[in-house]
């Protein structure tokens, strides 16, 4: 049997303290939040389901080309926008 090392020493700073991981986040995209609060959570993992207040256009401009350079999703739906993290579809198919 071949020797196995872990090292728990740098751990600690991969656990995240200000929220959940790969859970579904629900919120509201009207400006008031920073873009970067979205796309951390997009990188931990979490999908997120906002509700649109204003011009979806404007009010995603400062995160969506970055989610979307990530491999995540974004997509629109009934006054809501739903992003999903790299690897995590949406699938839109029954909308057809």
């Amino acid at each position: 049997m071949s020797d196995f090392g872990l090292d728990l020493r740098d751990a600690e700073e991969f656990i995240e303290s200000e929220g959940t991981v790969g859970d579904v986040v629900l919120g509201v995209l009207d400006g008031e939040t920073e873009p970067e609060h979205w796309i951390r959570n997009v990188e931990y993992g979490n999908v997120l389901v906002l509700a649109v207040e204003g011009d979806l256009n404007e009010l995603a401009s400062g995160f969506a080309r970055e989610v979307n350079d990530m491999g995540g999703e974004l997509t629109h739906f009934r006054g809501f926008l739903i992003v999903s993290p790299p690897n995590v579809g949406i699938d839109t198919e029954r909308l057809n």
